[in-house]
């Protein structure tokens, strides 16, 4: 699990060709942004050496030659749509989306409520966003979207929306989540552009699929895992194929849309700049990957972490059995199965002999740890103080945390706060830990050891609890689970 990813060479190319593109169109660029913007976390466990907020520190670049346009579907606003992987609604994406930009010094120069029909949620939030300072635009359903050329390049189409002014070269459109409509809020901004005759373009700035790199990479595999719940599937582009002679990769969506995106560009300005969904494209990270094997390893080991989030989905009564049936399918494309991953089959065996909850993680260096619940401990927190001790060179019989502070903080729980469950979690225990760097020396090696954990991979005999799981992304560990509680209560809470 080496670093298999060169993060500032892509930092610094992918900075560089966005600034080709833009020039491309005469110097000013709107940049559909898919994925996760700044806590993409999909791509530092498959590309290992990728940081989270890459994406945002490569826009940071630009200065203040780019700013913002934030979409979200008024669909999306009804149906109180979350983000799964943080557990917060779009609606409150769209203002951490905000925020996120204007503390990195990228304006926000609107906010645009796609589908808007009056629904009254929408209103709602939009009186809500006004009141925050935000300018709000609202952008409405289409007839006959996306067939009816006539209909959309026309003032009753594009013409009706509201136009977001822009000012600056780069001019990037995201949103909470897919299906938010960010390419038609691109496509109706180049229309209100040309009318006023202002040369701009169009640009799709999407990680995964990684055009160039083959199409039955595990990387490319291990982004259907992740969206096998979109039913996306990756494809040879046949039109770059075609056009050029090329294999690249892309995904369905894409390809089934080109020939109707192709269409309107032509329609907007005369003709189209692109041959191919692929020429769309300006993602540049198979360009960084320095270590093929190391990502190929890193991405297997997703492809199964997808598959245990399946299992886990199902028994919490999320998806159906058909759900994990892809997931199966998929790992089996890849040539793997969960016995790949060495700490699935170290949980395994260590589970086997005792009847209390067990953790294990592969450490970066390729070293195993096991932790085990306690009544003390989780068996995460287990497992990252032995991690710790590991990584810090202490030995194994040394007590980092006294027994009687863990009491301490353990009464608080129980007897005050009035929790159920006395074991530390990992935030619990880290906080203990920290206090007794203070005074001693071999906690405070530990403590100092907690960057090193990043990159490892753990996998766990229960269900995790949702306040661990939040600490292993924070921590930067890679975590999966078998699809077991802990207990057989019927409310699980932490």
């Amino acid at each position: 699990m080496a670093g298999g990813f060169d993060n500032d060479k892509y930092l610094k190319t992918q900075s560089e060709h966005i600034r080709e593109r833009i020039q491309r169109f005469g110097g000013k660029l709107y940049l559909e942004f898919g994925g996760k913007l700044f806590d993409d976390y999909h791509a530092s466990r498959v590309l290992p050496g990728f940081m989270p907020d890459s994406k945002i520190r490569m826009l940071m670049e630009f200065g203040g030659q780019a700013e913002a346009i934030v979409v979200i579907n008024a669909e999306d606003i009804v149906k109180n749509k979350v983000r799964k992987d943080i557990g917060i609604g779009y609606d409150q994406e769209v203002l951490r989306l905000v925020d996120s930009f204007t503390d990195r010094g990228i304006g926000v120069c609107g906010l645009v409520i796609t589908q808007y029909n009056g629904q009254a949620a929408a209103d709602a939030f939009q009186r809500k966003a006004e009141d925050l300072g935000l300018r709000v635009y609202r952008h409405y359903p289409i007839a006959g979207y996306p067939s009816n050329l006539q209909l959309i390049v026309s003032d009753d189409g594009y013409g009706r929306n509201e136009y977001v002014e822009t000012t600056k070269p780069l001019v990037v459109v995201t949103a909470p989540g897919p299906g938010s409509g960010k390419m038609a809020v691109c496509l109706s901004q180049l229309y209100h552009e040309h009318r006023m005759g202002v040369p701009s373009g169009y640009a799709k700035f999407e990680t995964f699929p990684i055009w160039n790199l083959p199409l039955g990479h595990p990387v490319n595999i291990a982004y259907e895992a992740a969206t096998s719940d979109l039913s996306d599937s990756n494809m040879i582009d046949p039109f770059h194929l075609e056009a050029y002679g090329k294999m690249a990769v892309n995904y369905n969506r894409d390809v089934e849309i080109f020939p109707v995106l192709n269409a309107i560009l032509k329609e907007i300005s005369g003709e189209s700049p692109y041959k191919s969904p692929t020429d769309m494209g300006v993602n540049m990270a198979g360009n960084c990957i320095v270590d093929d094997e190391a990502v190929r390893r890193a991405a297997n080991n997703e492809i199964i972490r997808r598959y245990f989030s399946a299992l886990r989905d199902r028994r919490e009564g999320r998806v159906d059995d058909e759900a994990v049936f892809r997931s199966e399918l998929i790992m089996n494309r890849a040539g793997i199965d969960v016995a790949y991953r060495n700490s699935v089959v170290r949980a395994r065996e260590e589970a086997s002999r005792t009847d209390r909850p067990v953790v294990a993680a592969e450490l970066p260096d390729g070293r195993m740890v096991v932790g085990k619940a306690s009544p003390l401990l989780t068996a995460s927190s287990a497992m990252i103080l032995n991690a710790l001790k590991i990584a810090a060179g202490i030995d194994d019989s040394v007590m980092l945390i006294s027994p009687e502070v863990i009491h301490s903080m353990q009464r608080l729980k129980v007897d005050y706060l009035g929790n159920r469950n006395p074991r530390l979690h990992i935030d619990e225990m880290l906080v203990a830990l920290s206090i007794a760097a203070n005074s001693d020396p071999y906690a405070e090696r530990a403590f100092a050891a907690l960057p090193s954990l990043r990159g490892s991979d753990v996998h766990s005999s229960v269900i995790i609890s949702q306040v661990d799981d939040g600490l292993y992304k924070k921590l930067g560990m890679y975590a999966s689970s078998e699809p077991e509680y802990q207990t057989k209560c019927l409310f699980h809470g932490n």
